[in-house]
C-alpha cells in the first residue's frame, strides 16, 4: 500500500483552513479488516527498525514524536505497538503529568527542553508542552499556579503561546530535530464505550481515573482548544497528523506510516569508513584469522 496516500489526508502543514470536523474519527481509508491493517503494521515496524538502526549509527539527526489526545484515545497502545520492534537504547519516552513545584518555578518549555532526544535517538512525548494551550486553556485557573507576572497574563496569552511554540519547533528543526505531532482523534461515543469497558472489566479498572469523567464534561471546550492549537502551530517543519482513532488498528497503522515516511526523507546511511580505517580493520581481521582457536578443546566447544 502507498504510505503517502494513507497518511496525506491526515497531515496538516497549514492550519488556516483546518477544521476538526473535516476528519472522520471512523475513517480507515478503505482498509476493511483489522487483519490487513496488522499485516501492514508489521511491515512498517520492520522498516522502522531498519531506519532507526541507521539513525542511531549516523548520530546526526534526532526525531521527536508528540502524542496528544483525549482520554482513552489510545496513545499508550499506539506507542507500544508502533515502537515494538526498535532498539530500546535508541528510544526514550517521557510522559508529562501535572508540573512539579520545581517545574512551575521555570518557564513552561523548560521541562520539555530537558527531555529532548539526543542525536541519533527517537524521543516520544506522551502529552507535551501542548498541554499549556489545551488543559491550561480549558482550566484557566491553572495559570495562577504558574507564578507569571500579572501584567503578562493578558487576552493575548494564547496567541503568544502558539507563536512561542511554533518558533521553538522551528528552532529545533534548524538544529536537526525532526518533529512529527499526532492528535489521535476519537469520537465522544467511542470514548464512552472505552470508559465503560474499563469500568466493567476488573482487570481494566486501574486505567480509569475520576479525573477522566471530570474532563469528559469539558469535551466541547477541549475540541475547540485542540482545533485552535493545530490551526496555529501546524507548519511544514512540524506538521500535525490528525489520526482517526475510533479503530485502534487503523490509528497504529497511520502513525507507523508517518514515522517511517519522516525517516525515509532523511536518506539515512551507515557512517562511511575511510581508506586508512579500512586498512586498520583489515590488519585486525588478518591477525584474528591467523590466531585460530586457542586449543583443540575450545574448538570442540
Amino acid at each position: 500500500m502507498d504510505s503517502n496516500k494513507l497518511i496525506k489526508p491526515f497531515r496538516v502543514e497549514d492550519g488556516k483552513k483546518f477544521r476538526l470536523k473535516d476528519i472522520e474519527t471512523t475513517d480507515t481509508r478503505g482498509i476493511k479488516s483489522k487483519e490487513r491493517a496488522t499485516e501492514l503494521l508489521l511491515q512498517g515496524v520492520q522498516r522502522l527498525r531498519e531506519l532507526q538502526d541507521r539513525l542511531y549509527a549516523q548520530d546526526c539527526w534526532s526525531v521527536l514524536l508528540i502524542f496528544q489526545a483525549m482520554d482513552a484515545a489510545g496513545k499508550d497502545g499506539t506507542i507500544k505497538h508502533v515502537m515494538s520492534g526498535i532498539n530500546p537504547q535508541g528510544c526514550q519516552v517521557f510522559s508529562f503529568k501535572a508540573p512539579s513545584n520545581e517545574e512551575l518555578d521555570h518557564d513552561y518549555l523548560w521541562r520539555a527542553v530537558r527531555a529532548l532526544p539526543e542525536r541519533g535517538r527517537i524521543g516520544i512525548f506522551n502529552r507535551s508542552y501542548y498541554e499549556e494551550v489545551l488543559v491550561v486553556k480549558v482550566h484557566e485557573e491553572l495559570l495562577k499556579a504558574q507564578k507569571l507576572p500579572p501584567s503578562l497574563v493578558t487576552k493575548d496569552i494564547w496567541r503568544e503561546r502558539y507563536e512561542d511554540i511554533e518558533n521553538f519547533e522551528r528552532y529545533l528543526s534548524r538544529n536537526g530535530v525532526i518533529i512529527r505531532k499526532f492528535f489521535l482523534h476519537v469520537s465522544k461515543e467511542e470514548q464512552r464505550q472505552r470508559f465503560l469497558s474499563r469500568l466493567r472489566e476488573p482487570e481494566k479498572n486501574w486505567k480509569f481515573s475520576m479525573a477522566d469523567a471530570k474532563e469528559r464534561n469539558c469535551w466541547d471546550a477541549y475540541q475547540e482548544a485542540y482545533e485552535d492549537a493545530i490551526r496555529h502551530t501546524a507548519s511544514d517543519v512540524a506538521p500535525w497528523y490528525v489520526v482517526p482513532a475510533d479503530h485502534k488498528w487503523f490509528t497504529r497503522l497511520v502513525v507507523s506510516a508517518a514515522v517511517v515516511d519522516a525517516l525515509e526523507d532523511l536518506d539515512l546511511t551507515y557512517p562511511a569508513v575511510d581508506a586508512h580505517k579500512r586498512e586498520e580493520l583489515k590488519l585486525v581481521q588478518t591477525e584474528l584469522e591467523k590466531e585460530g582457536p586457542a586449543n583443540k578443546k575450545e574448538k570442540k566447544k
